[in-house]
């Protein structure tokens, strides 16, 4: 298969509350990521049996040490991405760039990839398995714009 549909990801200010929400639905949490350095969470939720096909991954910056307020989604920023599984990232992301659309974010780890729609929707690209040996001209590519 050479593409898998594998998440949308949301971001949330109130990740409980979004749980439960998505409980009430039906869907159940298979995974979560708390990423301290980072400050944070990761949280996956899928229908029953859907675990690891379509997923909704709910993201939460923890809010800043300095006791602000963390910040609120409007206007669409809520929404991530779509991410989608391929069988050969390389190649899928140098099909893109050969019809015109831009690399956001390169694959430079032979692992992930970041393009956008033309509605400037972003898709996050996902190699499948391992990830690919580094290798040019990916390993050297810079961002472009924003993913």
């Amino acid at each position: 298969m050479p593409i898998q549909y594998l998440h949308t990801m949301l971001r949330v200010t109130d990740p409980d509350a979004t749980i439960r929400f998505f409980n009430l639905l039906g869907l159940e949490q298979v995974r979560r990521y708390d990423i301290e350095q980072g400050r944070f969470s990761l949280i996956f939720m899928a229908a029953p049996g859907q675990d690891g096909v379509a997923e909704v991954e709910l993201t939460h910056n923890w809010p800043p040490e300095d006791g602000s307020e963390p910040e609120q989604y409007d206007g669409g920023r809520n929404f991530g991405h779509l991410a989608y599984r391929v069988d050969d990232i390389y190649a899928l992301c140098q099909k893109l760039m050969d019809a015109g659309i831009t690399i956001n974010r390169p694959p430079r780890d032979g692992h992930m990839a970041f393009v956008r729609t033309p509605d400037n929707v972003s898709v996050e690209l996902l190699q499948a398995g391992d990830n690919l040996p580094v290798q040019e001209p990916w390993a050297s590519m810079e961002n472009v714009g924003e993913w």
